[in-house]
């Protein structure tokens, strides 16, 4: 699974499900009557609200549809892009034609083999339909299939990051025209992943089965279970009842005391997600570089941490946490409340009000902005609370009615799919109206530069202009956090999200 870097709606609109889920309790291990006994049980916080890969924006469906669909390419543990379902790839010298070579023999859960046709549908339905990650071809003019196993990607500009977009997360899958036409995609996918869909019931569970053909190898367990628990306490106490043996629904207060106990595995990995803050540059002082830069010194972070997530988040001053192939380093913004006086008394601005636009559906933007008011009260600034529901804030962010806004970004693996339309001048997200003709430059050289050395460098510079001109106050990345039973092995949290079943194996003896 990838999750959604298209833009602030449909990105944050995955998570909004889970407040639409009813709590379920913890009680024996389920099966459907389908041969479930036996299967990995895992817990996750919300129902998929369908199991189309092209057209859910649910982070829950994708959670499922990571382990039932395959992408031409995909991430490794180190977010470099590996084989998948294309086994090789050749780019022309003018980077505008990419050749992709399928892996021979793989089929589809209903038995139907693999061909060049099912990318050419699946990516044309995409584009032709204009689905959630139409965006993900914008370089793109023609795709076909010269032969039932070869792919032909033609582009109108050089696109480094093609293989990302590809391959970045299960939005991209390869789906089934068969399964699509028939329209039973959305209720009973049909995919060439590790595990085939085998059965729903509402409100509590979808059953996975392995697939024996997989390409890779057959899964170790005979199917995966997915348990629909919203309540984090509730998900966690059924892990130790040894009702489930997974779960990625953690109540943060409860990790200090987790990481000393031996009867689980915990895993707490920054992720590529961020939350940060935006000051509205349209509107006076705001507009005035020094007054931003004075707010930036006047955010206490770790307090904001410890508040919102209890310290398991990792503070960060740009947008890309250590450990990503792209982070840059930055540490510029102390808290330093004499600091941003000085700036204040620079620039000759007296804030006295500070509209504060959150909103109840993350109550993360809620904490943060409460700790935010007690930073910013030295100052002489009063920061105004406007807590509404994320549909107005939506309307009230994109119609410029705030001082300054709190939200989170589930950040993709190239710098291009967050940073260009956050912060370029014609960026489709960036609300706070920012506007730097060299960091326009830098967004705009580095979608194109193929040399990755040079690439990085683009980014690294962009990165250091956006957090010096305050575009972002970035606070930090939330952790994956996920925990899994000590009879559970082969299974590794990985920081962009994907939850892979696909190595895992459960041990009867309880040992690892």
């Amino acid at each position: 699974m990838r999750r959604h870097a298209v833009s602030t709606v449909t990105v944050l609109s995955a998570l909004l499900i889970a407040l639409l889920v009813a709590a379920c309790s913890p009680g024996e291990r389920v099966d459907l009557g389908d041969g479930a006994s036996g299967n990995l049980i895992a817990a996750i916080a919300g129902e998929p609200d369908q199991l189309d890969p092209h057209k859910t924006t649910a982070y829950f469906s994708f959670e499922v549809l990571e382990n039932i669909y395959d992408t031409l390419v995909e991430p490794d543990e180190n977010l470099e892009m590996q084989p998948a379902l294309a086994q090789s790839w050749q780019v022309s010298p003018d980077q505008l034609t990419w050749t992709f070579r399928l892996r021979p023999g793989v089929k589809f859960h209903d038995g139907s083999p693999l061909t060049a046709d099912d990318v050419v549908f699946s990516y044309r339905r995409i584009i032709d339909e204009e689905l959630s990650n139409v965006d993900k071809f914008s370089a793109v003019t023609d795709v076909g299939a010269p032969d039932p196993a070869t792919v032909v990607i033609r582009l109108d500009r050089p696109t480094p990051n093609l293989l990302t977009n590809l391959g970045g997360f299960k939005g991209m899958a390869v789906v089934s025209r068969r399964n699509v036409e028939s329209g039973q995609i959305a209720t009973h996918p049909v995919g060439t992943g590790p595990f085939a869909f085998a059965g729903q019931k509402s409100g509590d569970s979808i059953t996975l089965t392995a697939s024996t053909e997989y390409w890779a190898g057959p899964p170790r367990v005979p199917g995966v279970t997915f348990r629909f628990i919203s309540e984090p306490s509730t998900a966690l106490s059924a892990l130790q009842a040894g009702e489930v043996d997974w779960t990625d629904s953690v109540p943060t207060q409860r990790v200090s005391q987790l990481e000393g106990d031996e009867s689980l595995h915990l895993a707490v990995t920054p992720s590529n997600d961020y939350w940060y803050l935006a000051l509205n540059q349209a509107r006076p002082p705001w507009n005035d570089v020094r007054v931003r830069q004075a707010i930036a010194y006047g955010i206490d972070r770790e307090a904001i941490v410890q508040a919102t997530s209890y310290g398991t988040a990792a503070l960060n001053q740009l947008a890309i946490p250590e450990g990503n192939p792209w982070f840059t380093p930055y540490d510029t913004y102390s808290y330093d409340i004499n600091k941003a006086k000085s700036l204040l008394e620079e620039a000759h601005a007296q804030p006295r009000d500070l509209d504060m636009l959150v909103t109840s559906e993350y109550p993360e933007t809620v904490t943060a902005a409460q700790i935010i008011a007690d930073n910013l009260a030295p100052l002489g600034i009063t920061v105004n609370i406007r807590t509404v529901d994320f549909a107005t804030w939506l309307d009230e962010q994109n119609n410029g009615n705030f001082d300054m806004l709190m939200l989170g970004w589930l950040g993709n693996i190239d710098p291009d799919d967050f940073y260009y339309a956050q912060h370029h001048s014609g960026g489709t997200s960036n609300a706070q109206k920012f506007s730097d003709p060299e960091v326009d430059r830098l967004l705009d050289a580095g979608r194109v530069e193929t040399d990755r050395a040079a690439r990085a460098e683009d980014y690294a510079k962009a990165a250091t202009r956006i957090a010096d001109g305050v575009s972002y106050i970035y606070l930090y990345n939330p952790s994956v956090i996920q925990a899994w039973t000590t009879a559970l092995s082969g299974y590794e949290a990985r920081r962009d999200g994907a939850i892979r079943f696909r190595t895992a194996a459960l041990s009867e003896d309880g040992s690892a």
